[in-house]
């Protein structure tokens, strides 16, 4: 289920395969060279630089390089454009996009970039200028802060390059915050301070006289919460990354098939996948994965698991076919994520359903889908129009109204990200004012604006938040057709509908889709459903690992991907029903 983080906004990675486009006319503004712009998000300022070329032939093409979080690594565009004095690129694999016009007196290309948000981006002629030399600092520095109850994994990142100068990059792991950056930063003697999100946190600190440690505070300038930190530098940098010991490696006991089909209720919407089928001629029972909020690929890879992956791999090893597919837009699978909502995304879901009813191999009476977290909301969906689906199964899918959902999210994650009571007290009536404001508004424009009106100064200092703090850092996340949509669901008359088998399972430590309301919600709903199955799991988080707290900090720490009592449950339970 996808996360609301008051100051730190989602950016993704920017991918793609660079193609030709026209050329352009020599009237038209010159193009070819190197152009940069900064874009305001709730992470802080990110600095884009875009180089465009012509091949020989004549056609465009154009990379991009996200200078202040990935200084050097250059990302091929899908396709650029240029129309009298109009600029247009986009990214297919992540949705992304930026449509701006020439504006000649500023010699700039004034527009909006899109990627699940949208926000102004100015490109202007040339290099962006290089941030300053910070020296002796370069390297990895880890260490532990203790705010409030939680206690917060930081690093930070620090590199200098003659083209970028010196560029420190902040990860609060605890926090979901990754790739930050750093604002501000200075040395003098063995004195250190930077800033982060436009000034909302600063930190001061001294540099012991080895160079090996930084001790220092982190100050929320809006609400005084300080935390002290002592930072060591890492004696080298290597790669930590936790094993994945479930991740299924091949040979396969059964047959691996790459498949692609087309949903025909969306021109332009081509989804390729992996379809697993145990070994022998069939036909087999079938589950389509689905999988949760924002663009992910077939495997719903999240911080290095690959839950999906072990998932088909369990259920195919026991008599079950398994149909996983890029979500619209990502890796090999064409579409606009960003701009769908959760019924466009089940349209999807239903085309899966419909490829494997034409195949020999697959029982098209015993057919059906596992979601898990939004995938659990839009598989109730999908079936409700399908009558030809056999099953459902909602992992950490939701059953409160999701208003609701996000209030007690935003609450039981905060107390893990260093909120105080108190604080999530002052939080919580501003979230909701907000989301009632969306929820309630004719279009996704007009909840954006309503949104923005919520946000009184009164109201960002109730949020932790300086007077001055850029509004639209907090509505650009709220705003586009998903989130509107997603606040006005109720999941209660969707899954009162369903008539085919449930089985409902969450675990005790979920904070994004508490178990306890929810499961009590589904089970409400589906009360006039003869066959329902409702599980909590103790001890599982929202991914379905063994857990402490539940926090999404764990997620990535924890080497298990997905519980086996969880994958027992699933498999006993569709073979209880769809075994031959």
């Amino acid at each position: 289920m996808r996360i609301l983080l008051l100051v730190a906004g989602a950016m993704m990675a920017l991918l793609g395969i660079a193609e030709p486009s026209p050329a352009i006319a020599q009237s038209d503004p010159q193009i070819v060279g190197d152009w940069h712009g900064t874009l305001q998000s709730g992470r802080g300022p990110i600095i884009l630089v875009l180089y465009v070329t012509r091949s020989p032939d004549g056609t465009l093409k154009a990379q991009v390089e996200n200078a202040n979080q990935a200084p050097g690594q250059k990302a091929d565009v899908t396709s650029i454009a240029v129309t009298a004095t109009h600029l247009s690129w986009k990214i297919d694999p992540l949705g992304a996009t930026y449509e701006g016009d020439w504006v000649a007196s500023q010699h700039a290309w004034q527009g909006t970039f899109r990627q699940g948000i949208e926000a102004p981006l100015k490109f202007e002629s040339g290099q962006p200028a290089p941030l300053p030399v910070v020296k002796g600092l370069d390297g990895r520095w880890e260490g532990i802060a203790k705010l409030n109850k939680a206690t917060l994994h930081q690093v930070l990142r620090i590199a200098t390059t003659p083209a970028r100068g010196t560029v420190m990059l902040y990860d609060s792991p605890d926090q979901m915050a990754f790739g930050i950056p750093v604002e501000n930063f200075t040395r003098s003697g063995q004195a250190v301070s930077f800033s982060l999100l436009g000034g909302v946190s600063k930190f001061a600190g001294t540099l012991s006289d080895d160079q090996k440690q930084l001790t220092g505070k982190f100050t929320t300038t809006a609400n005084g919460n300080v935390a002290e930190v002592t930072l060591t530098r890492a004696a080298a940098v290597t790669d930590s990354s936790p094993a994945r010991p479930q991740t299924p490696k091949g040979p396969f006991p059964y047959r691996v098939e790459a498949v692609a089909f087309d949903n025909p209720a969306w021109p332009g919407v081509h989804l390729a996948g992996t379809l697993t089928l145990p070994p022998g001629k069939g036909p087999f029972p079938a589950a389509v994965m689905i999988t949760g909020s924002g663009g992910q690929d077939r495997d719903e890879t999240i911080l290095g698991h690959h839950p999906f992956a072990v998932i088909a791999d369990h259920l195919t090893q026991h008599g079950i076919a398994v149909l996983r597919f890029d979500d619209r837009g990502v890796a090999k699978s064409t579409g606009n994520y960003a701009s769908a909502t959760s019924a466009d995304l089940a349209t999807d879901a239903n085309a899966a359903a419909a490829y494997l009813m034409t195949r020999n191999d697959i029982r098209r009476q015993a057919i059906g889908f596992v979601g898990h977290s939004e995938g659990g909301m839009i598989g109730p969906i999908a079936a409700v129009a399908n009558p030809q689906i056999a099953f459902v199964i909602m992992l950490a899918g939701p059953g409160t109204h999701l208003d609701q959902l996000m209030l007690s999210q935003q609450r039981l994650i905060g107390a893990t990200m260093g909120a105080s009571e108190a604080q999530l007290d002052r939080q919580e009536p501003v979230m909701a004012a907000m989301f009632k404001a969306i929820a309630t508004a004719s279009d996704p424009t007009s909840g954006r604006e309503a949104a923005r009106a919520v946000l009184t100064d009164d109201a960002l200092t109730k949020l932790g938040l300086p007077a001055n703090f850029d509004k639209d850092n907090i509505v650009n996340q709220l705003s586009g057709p998903w989130y509107q949509y997603f606040l006005k669901y109720d999941p209660a008359p969707v899954l009162a509908k369903l008539k085919m088998p449930i089985l409902a399972m969450g675990g005790s430590l979920d904070l994004q889709v508490p178990a306890k309301d929810n499961l009590a919600a589904i089970a409400a709903a589906t009360k006039g459903n003869p066959d329902v199955t409702i599980v909590e799991l103790p001890g599982l988080n929202h991914l379905f690992q063994h857990a402490t707290t539940g926090g999404v900090g764990e997620y990535a720490r924890i080497e298990e991907t997905f519980a086996p009592e969880a994958l027992d449950l699933m498999t006993t339970w569709l073979t209880k029903r769809f075994a031959r």
